[in-house]
């Protein structure tokens, strides 16, 4: 069981850590809503102007601006005021650093809730999701490799819910860690999902390494929803932190 804490006032990421952020995105004041939004670049305000419901309009903001929020107290600074960089499948990430400050990063959000993840030179991925009522074995069915589905319906009916999530959830991790955004397809590849079992990268069709050189982490987001982890390499250890907003100006 992974769990939240709140973190040490000298906290501090190491080349050896992971950390996990669980923010929430409800419940926010409008003066606090109103500080984040200044914290955002133009095309970031921009973007969340085209939102056509006011609640995810906040949702983004509250998302992008805890990030930049997040950055400054890993950079050392108040708040990253500085732009991003996308590639060509709109994955976020911050121009070149200097070679001690490798800072890595990725983020989801989903329902109420974002997730970040954080580390110094290693790619993460990080992905959460409201378990919402969905015709899931149809979703499976597209998009889950031979392997996968014949896993799902051979579970138990009360079980394969949580089972379609847990698949999810690893291979979106996975494929926003690579940076490769659904140019990998989802069925290229295997992942565990049956209820109780580790959060493993089975197999790769398009590069067998990635197997053994990939891993995969769940994580308990809370009542409602799955979450997974993927992180480059071995020898790292995970921190979940449970994010208090600041007093902003």
């Amino acid at each position: 069981m992974i769990d939240w804490h709140y973190p040490p006032t000298d906290l501090a990421l190491t080349r050896e850590d992971v950390h996990v952020w669980r923010v929430p995105l409800d419940l926010i004041d409008p003066s606090y809503l109103q500080g984040l939004t200044r914290l955002l670049a133009e095309d970031e305000v921009n973007r969340a102007d085209r939102f056509r419901f006011p609640h995810h309009r906040d949702h983004f903001i509250i998302a992008r601006g805890t990030l930049r929020l997040l950055l400054g107290r890993y950079l050392g600074v108040d708040v990253y005021r500085g732009a991003f960089v996308y590639n060509a499948y709109g994955r976020p990430s911050l121009p070149a650093l200097p070679a001690e400050h490798p800072l890595e990063f990725n983020l989801s959000h989903s329902g109420g809730l974002a997730l970040y993840a954080l580390s110094w030179q290693r790619s993460v991925g990080v992905d959460v999701e409201a378990m919402r009522d969905i015709e899931f074995e149809e979703i499976a069915t597209r998009f889950f490799s031979p392997r996968e589905q014949a896993v799902l319906t051979a579970l138990p009916p009360h079980q394969r819910k949580d089972a379609f999530f847990n698949a999810w959830t690893r291979k979106e991790a996975y494929i926003k860690a690579r940076g490769e955004g659904l140019s990998l397809a989802l069925d290229a590849f295997d992942v565990t999902l049956t209820p109780g079992d580790p959060a493993t990268l089975l197999e790769t069709r398009d590069d067998p390494v990635q197997a053994t050189r990939w891993k995969l982490q769940a994580l308990h987001a809370g009542a409602g929803y799955q979450a997974a982890l993927a992180v480059d390499g071995g020898g790292w250890q995970l921190s979940c932190w449970q994010w208090q907003p600041p007093r902003l100006a």
